[in-house]
């Protein structure tokens, strides 16, 4: 997961929102200061048209969303590089302009002291007990993803109808419920998208719906959204003018373009967009930059209105920046440098958490029936708010002090910008290297300004491990298991880091603990069972094997291995209802994995040797010929070779004789071919016992004997010593003619296959 892109979403004016729930555009509050509606159409704009248009309605999306996937998928890294520069910019400072206007007077802090102190308490606590408990993170993190759009939502229909009122065309009851609903429509599919199938992120909780249900719902929801929105916005232009509604058709281009676009491009190729890269990217910063446009507004309007006519964009837009940064990179920097948890697990924390209550406080105090919101931004004419103006001398002193003009409030000021500035230049220099993947000198620098960070250890091992130091790939790799240990992938990661550097019972041991801490996880177990089996264990790999298929009966290698070790203890049929399932695993893949071809072929075998055992000769006979037959297609002569002795054995048994002899001769042909003594040596003497069972001319089974022994003389072991044997037995009844056939033996070797090719066996 790309760290660095702290997201996203705000309700914003002209949006009543609660929490998660409906959204409503309600009418001012009475007030004695309220100002009268507009009386007829006024210009709609913010600033100008086309800076309105462009950011405020997020008439760049298209452009920029298209080069941001072109660019994401040529430039990786500089494009991540650029997004969290950009997070600088527009991300941070985003999150503290509504911390700026909940927290910068007294009078708003008080007003809504619920959010700004108790929920910031409770978030707080929330953030203490995650950094103890990763299992937490995952969830909170969930919501995080699964929020940010109902915000974006929030923001695009609060501006949209804002707009509206500006221009004196306030849609009727009818026409809002109809934009609410299609915007609502848009939020539910991309929930939809979000939640279909297993997720591919650790840290992103799925629902796991099916397509089959997900896929007709959408399409509905995308028709409703045209349907809905359409209608509205053809109602709103016959009583008034293109101009007057442009904005309102660009909001809701807009939110075409960032909600059903992404679900249409899945729908239609099959690329999935990932949660994280969606809700976080160039998402974040078009959502961002609108809210930076429409509160610099509030803010300049509230400051001229309450007599402040030294307020100055530059000022408010470094306090924001400087804000943003205290909000988002001190916090994890400190807890990891201090307290030496992970990095990257605090950096998400953080990000979640600030984002939650970002959510939360911007849901209460952007609200249009707030008398003094909707003056200045529904009322283009200028406005005193004295009541504001009084409420400002309620600071509390130390604020007040901090924010004055003696030269060291300001001295204090200038030095906490310029060490938040810096801050922030360290921590993009550490992202910057430690995105470099493969450039180890860069991740080597990366890890020295903080070694406590997973996923750098993680890169770093593998670039280490690329150049060769294995040792410290291990180690790296080690400690990233060591700073996260409630990471499971973290866990399994160093596991299986530990089989390849062949420490098997260190990863044993590894295992072991993975599986204490989580027992029902079915990929630990296969490992698990891997290793016991390695280490002599068999009984405790077959039961953490039958542990893996019971969590998960789709787990196709404990099907294999469990197949395996049961044939290797002669329990046949018990091996082959494994062969039987993992072969059903197999064969239900989508994709073809050509590592499976060696294993298919040898379950496929196995099980016909099971049917063979019970007498089912047919379903024996059309398994070896499969099998054959698949392995001639996939080039694996060896198999083919194999899947042909065992079809020939159960050919003799049958009695069909020709056809047992036809199919050895066809192994055998193969195994000229292939650089395997041991198999070929193996075939040449089961042709000889099936030449001497059928009592052809003893002959013949001496020079396949001796055939398979020169075969295998520079591979000494007991099938050597089995072919000896039975050579010197053959020897034995041939007598003296034996010597003839030593000096004619390639002769002798060619004429047994033709003889048993024709088909006309001879007697002695």
């Amino acid at each position: 997961m790309r760290r660095g892109c702290p997201a996203l979403a705000c309700a914003t004016p002209g949006l009543l929102s609660n929490g998660m729930g409906t959204i409503t555009i309600a009418p001012p509050e009475p007030s004695a200061a309220q100002p009268a509606p507009p009386s007829g159409p006024q210009s709609p704009w913010i600033y100008r048209p086309w800076i309105d248009l462009t950011v405020g309605c997020g008439a760049w999306s298209a452009p920029l969303l298209l080069a941001g996937f072109y660019f994401a998928n040529s430039y990786g890294r500089g494009w991540s590089v650029t997004f969290y520069f950009l997070a600088l910019l527009s991300n941070y400072p985003h999150f503290m302009a509504t911390v700026y206007r909940a927290y910068h007077t007294r009078n708003e802090f008080e007003k809504y002291r619920i959010y700004t102190v108790h929920v910031a308490l409770l978030l707080a606590l929330a953030g203490v007990v995650t950094h103890l408990w990763y299992a937490l993170l995952p969830w909170i993190f969930t919501l995080y993803i699964c929020w940010s759009p109902w915000h974006y939502t929030g923001q695009n229909f609060g501006l949209l109808m804002m707009f509206a009122r500006r221009a004196g065309v306030s849609p009727t009851e009818t026409e809002r419920r109809a934009l609410r609903l299609s915007f609502v429509a848009s939020y539910i599919l991309l929930m939809l998208s979000f939640h279909t199938g297993a997720s591919g992120d650790a840290l992103i909780l799925s629902l796991g719906l099916a397509a089959k249900f997900t896929l007709p719902a959408r399409a509905v929801l995308a028709l409703f959204f045209v349907g809905a929105s359409g209608w509205a916005l053809v109602s709103l232009a016959r009583r008034s003018s293109f101009r007057a509604i442009l904005p309102a058709l660009t909001l809701t281009v807009t939110q075409f373009l960032w909600f059903l676009l992404p679900a249409i491009i899945e729908l239609v190729s099959g690329h999935e967009i990932p949660q994280t890269r969606y809700s976080s990217g160039l998402l974040a910063v078009l959502h961002s930059t609108q809210y930076l446009w429409i509160t610099s507004y509030y803010q300049k309007k509230e400051a001229r209105a309450a007599g402040d006519s030294h307020w100055s964009f530059s000022r408010y837009l470094v306090t924001l920046i400087a804000g943003g940064i205290a909000l988002f990179i001190p916090g994890p920097w400190i807890v990891s440098r201090i307290f030496h948890a992970d990095f990257a697990a605090s950096f998400l924390t953080f990000t979640a958490l600030v984002n939650i209550h970002h959510f939360i406080l911007d849901g209460a105090i952007w609200k249009l029936r707030d008398s003094r919101i909707a003056s200045l931004l529904l009322d283009g004419q200028q406005r005193s708010l004295n009541a504001v103006s009084e409420k400002q001398g309620g600071f509390l002193a130390v604020t007040g002090w901090l924010t004055g003009h003696s030269p060291a409030a300001r001295a204090l000021r200038i030095a906490v910008v310029a060490l938040l500035l810096v801050w922030a230049g360290v921590d993009q220099l550490h992202f910057w290297w430690s995105s470099e993947a493969s450039a180890l000198p860069a991740l080597q620098r990366a890890a020295q300004m903080n070694p406590d960070d997973s996923s750098l250890q993680v890169r770093l091992a593998r670039a280490e491990q690329l150049a060769g130091q294995r040792d410290a790939a291990l180690a790296s790799m080690q400690r990233a298991a060591m700073l996260n240990p409630a990471s499971l992938a973290l866990q399994e990661t160093y596991g299986r880091s530990l089989i390849e550097a062949g420490r098997n019972a260190d990863a044993y041991a590894q295992f072991e603990k993975i599986i204490t801490r989580w027992p029902r996880n079915a990929d630990a177990l296969v490992d698990y069972g891997m290793l016991a089996h390695r280490l002599g264990h068999d009984e405790e790999a077959v039961d953490n094997w039958q542990r893996a298929v019971d969590v998960d009966p789709g787990q196709a290698n404990a099907q294999l291995y469990l197949a395996q070790v049961l044939d290797q203890q002669g329990a046949l049929q018990a091996a082959a209802r494994h062969y039987r399932m993992y072969l059903e695993i197999v064969a239900a893949r989508h994709a073809r994995n050509p590592a499976d071809t060696g294993p298919v072929l040898a379950a496929l075998i196995k099980v016909a040797d099971a049917d063979a055992a019970i007498h089912h000769t047919d379903d024996a006979s059309k398994g070896y010929n499969a099998a054959a037959g698949f392995a001639e297609k996939a080039g694996e002569k060896t198999l083919e070779s194999l899947a042909l002795v065992h079809l020939a054995d159960l050919e003799e048994k049958e009695s069909d004789i020709r056809g047992a002899a036809q199919s050895y001769r066809q192994a055998l042909e193969l195994d000229r071919a292939l650089s395997d003594p041991r198999s070929a040596a193996s075939d040449w003497f089961n042709y000889a016992q099936f030449l001497h069972k059928q009592q052809q001319p003893e002959r013949y089974v001496f020079a396949c004997l001796l055939h398979a022994e020169n075969t295998l003389e520079n591979a000494p072991g007991d099938e050597l010593t089995v072919i000896i044997q039975a050579r010197k037995e053959s020897e034995a009844r041939l007598g003296q003619e034996a010597g003839a056939v030593r000096r004619k033996l390639d002769q002798i070797v060619e004429e047994s296959l033709t003889l048993q090719a024709s088909g006309q066996p001879s007697k002695k």
